[in-house]
């Protein structure tokens, strides 16, 4: 049991208690290559229920799934001036088509006589390729509204890498849309920022405070990007989706243009849409706890765990016969339920093994629970237990997962909600900063301003939230006129 006690304390240190954590839970390791991560199958299995549930959502607004190269000529980054800006220092470039046998033959070299004529790029994001592809597809209006999402890894150089939260290579999925007129494509863009934040809140219980980002922030090539943004347990934000308007930057880089119902040309314009496998460490740092992970039920890879405790095979058998038919029925029910009755570990080891992993119901029978009738009940978000008779139980269990499932959403808004503070005072605010939160303070919305403030907090803008009643004040920093408050915060 030592490798479960060796977890690091939030209150130590919030950082190593999340490496930690990640690695004990079985959920990722460091790969061979630098800043790559492996994700391992209880890790990947939460990525599988993510993508499930986002994948209903987005066809439910007319996306389809595509899939579009690896390999992006150099060439077609270079079209969109901003993007290229935007994504040059990440690129990993591909040079070479083949290797050869050294001359001592026991290696292998890159082969000099097979450089390519023009350089390849692994993908750091796809509207170059997409956009290209979509010239020969859009002609007429009639080919409009083109919705297409894949599933995909990107890779993105990174100097400083942690699990999930930032790697060089992360799986994501990214939707690319094409439109006929500007209203459509900016309610697309918006449309799509509330599916994530309905995913968020909904099935990861993750609250998320949905804005606009600043210029400075925005995605390369973009007029300009909403966001999710979250708050984890030590007040950092964590950008947690974002879906883009793009104007008709693409559409033109890459020629894509269509016949209006007047029959008169024009470019179409465009948005993108992303979220990565970033959600997961969202997950882990919402709400877990210094004993494990705690995850909500509807991404959780086992939400019930059945533990039997029966030393004689006659027991055994007698918890089998008790235990298959609840088994049956919440599996019946669509529930996911792992029956742990292998004899190689003690049953103390289960209990602090499913619990460092998360699983939301664990119950527990034995020999006597079988003659008084009962099942012992223990919930992960908030580790109560109680006694329960067994008839009943499959029924009381997914009450109590539909009940764990919302009691997560309203603990982390209710510790959310009472960390964003409104400032006015700039040596208050760079105080304040140090404890974490999300500020709402007024800016004058100049690039310099925000500058000064990245530079001296380390804090940046995060958006320009909405549903906030705003009204016009003075900049905390310049003491210039500003329209809004934006939430400022230190981020990952």
């Amino acid at each position: 049991m030592a490798e479960l006690k060796d977890l690091t304390k939030r209150a130590e240190n919030y950082s190593q208690w999340y490496n930690d954590l990640v690695v004990k839970a079985d959920l990722a390791e460091q790969s061979a290559v630098r800043g790559c991560m492996v994700i391992k199958p209880y890790g990947y299995a939460i990525w599988e229920k993510m993508q499930q549930q986002l994948d209903k959502m987005f066809k439910a607004t007319g996306a389809q799934n595509a899939y579009f190269p690896l390999l992006i000529p150099k060439s077609f980054l270079s079209r969109e001036a901003e993007h290229v800006e935007g994504f040059a220092k990440e690129c990993a470039v591909v040079t070479h088509y083949r290797l050869k046998t050294n001359d001592t033959h026991d290696g292998v070299v890159v082969d000099p006589e097979a450089k390519l004529e023009e350089e390849l790029i692994v993908r750091p994001t796809s509207e170059t390729i997409i956009w290209n592809t979509y010239k020969n597809w859009i002609q007429s209006w009639r080919d409009l509204p083109l919705m297409c999402n894949q599933w995909c890894n990107v890779m993105r150089w990174e100097m400083r890498t942690r699990p999930f939260l930032r790697t060089s290579e992360f799986l994501w999925q990214e939707g690319h849309t094409a439109h006929a007129t500007r209203e459509e494509a900016e309610q697309e863009a918006q449309q799509m920022l509330k599916v994530y934040a309905d995913f968020a809140e909904n099935y990861m219980a993750v609250p998320v405070v949905q804005g606009v980002k600043s210029e400075t922030e925005r995605f390369a090539g973009a007029l300009d990007t909403y966001t999710i943004e979250a708050m984890m347990q030590d007040g950092k934000a964590l950008q947690s989706g974002t879906s883009h308007f793009l104007g008709q930057n693409f559409a033109k880089a890459f020629d894509v243009k269509f016949l209006n119902k007047e029959n008169k040309e024009e470019y179409v314009w465009a948005t993108s849409w992303g979220v990565s496998t970033r959600l997961i460490g969202a997950l882990i740092m919402t709400h877990s706890d210094d004993n494990g992970l705690v995850l909500p039920p509807a991404l959780a890879p086992i939400q019930v765990v059945i533990v039997p405790i029966a030393g004689k095979p006659e027991q055994k058998q007698k918890v089998d016969e008790a235990i298959i038919p609840v088994i049956s029925k919440l599996q019946s029910d669509g529930y996911s339920v792992k029956y742990d009755d292998a004899d190689n570990k003690r049953p103390g080891f289960k209990f602090a093994d499913y619990e460092l992993k998360g699983v939301p119901v664990r119950l527990v029978i034995g020999a006597r629970d079988l003659e008084n009738g009962t099942i012992e009940v223990m919930r992960r978000d908030t580790l109560e237990k109680e006694t329960r008779p067994i008839e009943g139980i499959a029924e009381y269990v997914e009450t109590l997962l539909a009940d764990i499932q919302k009691n997560m959403l309203v603990k982390a808004k209710a510790w959310r909600d009472a960390k964003i503070h409104e400032c006015d005072n700039y040596e208050e605010f760079k105080e304040k900063i140090k404890e974490g939160g999300f500020f709402l303070c007024h800016w004058d919305g100049t690039a310099e301003t925000e500058a000064k403030i990245k530079e001296e907090t380390q804090a940046t803008i995060r958006c320009v939230p909405f549903g906030y009643e705003q009204t016009p004040g003075t900049d905390m920093v310049s003491g210039k006129p500003s329209k809004a408050r934006v939430i400022i915060a230190r981020s990952y």
